[in-house]
């Protein structure tokens, strides 16, 4: 027999919201919509057709007119937007070609805003894929040089407000970039592009995939000296603060499962919209473990989805994102 806990019993039994399905969703604290999504494509000079990432499955290298393609698909699924990552044919040193206005990411951009109207244009701002060395700065004997790089991050931002971005992404970690790019942006006259800041940014593991499929990984060293240490909290606080003193308007989390409790904290620190980034080795080990029979890949993914939404991310950047999207409209 149960035993009357301080008069309580029978009074308190919170399984009878959980009942049935209805009562569920009547009470449910945190509902995930198509709109907090955006989706990350990658575009590649020169490319026929597309491309698959065999670290990523179901996520290609795209040409501009397959990427055409895919924004016309995301459009009708409802998601807001995307977010836009240039492979090009030539790198050099300095990463010169991610500010050409002939560009893959500007080229990129108008193919969209000329083809599949009242879609969101995001565009991440950095070099690591424009590099010879696959650094996101310039290298000066060994070092990153950070002021040399912001300059350069600043001609790329314009360069992409140029082609009709609706908001740059700076993902370098350079200290002062966000500041250099909204001095430049507003001296250009695009006041009204938005910048949505890597801002806590942490020198993850589970980059891997992406690196792959954007051919950026470093050829030397790692990028320990410029990504955040993945033990610091406070530490990513600052980072963040920094960012919207300079003139950020959207902050983000990256990655995102790992640094779940970053999210909730900025989310009860800072009152402005918060992205958070599930990153590609988020989004492959589950689509490993998927294609082994190991897990039900539609109810982990939904759980992910939730748990990001519940720890305070107004935005989430994923490579799920069409498929959430339609098990949501189903």
């Amino acid at each position: 027999m149960l035993k009357t806990i301080a008069g309580t019993r029978g009074l308190v039994r919170p399984r009878r919201l959980r009942r049935t399905a209805q009562i569920r969703g009547l009470v449910r604290e945190t509902e995930l919509s198509v709109n907090d999504l955006i989706y990350p494509i990658f575009v590649k000079e020169g490319l026929v057709g597309r491309e698959e990432i065999p670290s990523m499955p179901r996520v290609y290298r795209l040409s501009l007119d397959e990427l055409v393609v895919e924004a016309s698909m995301v459009k009708e699924l409802g998601i807001p937007g995307i977010l836009l990552f240039g492979i090009p044919q030539v790198k050099d040193e300095l990463g010169s070609y991610a500010y050409r206005p002939d560009g893959i990411v500007q080229k990129a951009v108008k193919a969209v805003k000329e083809n599949v109207g009242g879609l969101l244009v995001m565009t991440d701002v950095c070099l690591c894929q424009y590099t010879s060395h696959g650094h996101c700065g310039v290298v000066r004997e060994g070092r990153i040089d950070n002021d040399e790089s912001v300059e350069i991050l600043a001609r790329i931002a314009i360069s992409h407000a140029e082609a009709g971005a609706d908001v740059v992404a700076p993902s370098a970690m350079m200290d002062h970039q966000v500041l250099a790019i909204r001095e430049g942006l507003d001296k250009a006259g695009f006041t009204d592009v938005a910048i949505m800041s890597y801002s806590a940014k942490f020198a993850s593991a589970l980059y891997g995939p992406f690196r792959e499929a954007a051919y950026s990984s470093p050829s030397f060293g790692d990028r320990s000296s410029y990504q955040m240490d993945p033990s610091n909290i406070r530490e990513a606080f600052r980072e963040i603060e920094l960012d919207l003193r300079e003139g950020a308007d959207i902050v983000m989390v990256k990655p995102a499962l790992a640094y779940l409790d970053i999210i909730a904290r900025a989310r009860s620190k800072f009152n402005v919209p918060i992205a958070a980034y599930n990153v590609s080795g988020e989004y492959s080990m589950i689509k490993a473990a998927a294609e082994k029979g190991w897990i039900d890949e539609k109810r982990v993914v939904m759980e992910v989805m939730t748990s990001i939404k519940r720890a305070g991310a107004d935005i989430i950047i994923t490579y799920f994102a069409p498929q959430v999207a339609g098990w949501l409209k189903a």
